[in-house]
């Protein structure tokens, strides 16, 4: 008799994704402001940094605009970092351009990719693993996501109109994890005003799993900005 056939489990594989192709406009910097130095390093780089040190990511590939030659003068942190020079005019168009170079160069469509702003640059690699802890046997993925801290109005007219109950409202971050294939059929048919990746999935129908993330996980935007990620981390580096 022959012994029954035990099924083999695929294995599951995970990519980050950092569309770095944007110029920051709201940063009030002369050049993008994710090459600016804080604490030693351009900022992107700790982004970087965080993501090669999760172990079980494949490779993390950094999306540049094709013209961008930033990293011919500073190679990324670690071989398993590339950098795919296919950025787009959004950062729904990099995103997508970037899944598919993933595909080009060895990623499956079910494997799970990690999409995170690289002005996020206080990413810890704890984080990044609780997220792929919560999300890898889920049936859609999910992102980093803090609880609403604050009472939240809505204007009109530079006045407030009235008062929103919070208690079920979120402030969405990254990394935001998906499948490849299922991501880029979202981003295919969403506008290019899609704000982050789970909206692409939404407008699917589908309903993205919420992972705690941290008060630290900001993402630089404004020029105030620059000085607390700043001090955060030279903190962390004196081990403060």
């Amino acid at each position: 008799m022959l012994a029954p056939t035990i099924p083999t489990i695929p294995t599951m594989r995970y990519w980050a994704l950092v569309p770095c192709a944007g110029v920051g406009l709201r940063a009030g910097t002369d050049s993008p402001k994710q090459y600016r130095v804080l604490a030693g390093m351009p900022l992107v780089m700790h982004t970087l940094a965080a993501f090669t040190r999760v172990t079980c990511i494949e490779q993390t590939v950094v999306v540049v605009q094709p013209a961008d030659d930033f990293f011919a003068t500073h190679p990324p942190p670690s071989a398993a970092c590339q950098v795919a020079p296919c950025g787009g005019v959004t950062r729904a168009l990099s995103v997508l351009n970037g899944l598919h170079w993933l595909l080009d160069h060895g990623a499956a469509v079910r494997d799970w990719v990690l999409v995170h702003d690289a002005a996020r640059c206080l990413i810890r690699p704890s984080q990044i693993e609780a997220l792929i802890a919560a999300c890898r046997f889920d049936a859609v993925g999910g992102l980093l996501a803090l609880p609403l801290p604050d009472t939240l109005k809505q204007s009109c007219a530079d006045r407030v109109a009235c008062t929103l109950d919070r208690r079920d409202k979120w402030l969405a971050q990254t990394p935001q994890m998906f499948r490849v294939g299922r991501l880029i059929e979202a981003l295919q048919c969403a506008d290019n005003d899609v704000s982050d990746e789970s909206n692409a999935m939404e407008r699917l129908g589908l309903c993205p799993k919420l992972v705690l993330g941290s008060t630290q996980n900001l993402k630089v935007t404004y020029p105030e900005d620059f000085d607390l990620a700043g001090y955060i981390l030279e903190q962390r580096r004196s081990g403060t």
